[in-house]
């Protein structure tokens, strides 16, 4: 397991934001996607889920990020990614995930892409 995992969470205005660091992989993707559900819960229905200081993502994370946005699909709300790194923009594209989601450079571009 790694140490170099961090989850954090910000909301505001129906706005919820997901910002994690390290490796998310089948150790951490767990507390990944129970921040998730926290928000979702809470009555978020906007999502932006910021992966720009990931350096690994694994399909279990993978399978969490679909969830997620069939969850937030379903509440009738809309979700996006911030992926800044070249190793998780290459695991969505080699998935196609980079085509069901709205993938985005920065934070900022992917809360407008939510407005």
């Amino acid at each position: 397991m790694t140490d170099m995992f961090s989850v954090a969470t910000e909301s505001a205005g129906g706005v919820g934001v997901v910002v994690l660091a390290g490796e998310v992989d089948i150790y951490t993707a767990p507390r990944f996607k129970e921040a998730m559900l926290e928000l979702l819960d809470a009555g978020v229905g906007k999502l932006v889920v910021d992966l720009s200081a990931v350096t690994f993502i694994d399909s279990t994370a993978l399978g969490v990020l679909i969830g997620g946005l069939r969850r937030v699909h379903d509440a009738g709300g809309v979700m996006a990614l911030v992926v800044a790194t070249p190793a998780v923009q290459r695991v969505l594209t080699i998935t196609g995930l980079d085509r069901v989601f709205s993938v985005h450079d920065t934070r900022d571009a992917a809360l407008a892409a939510l407005a």
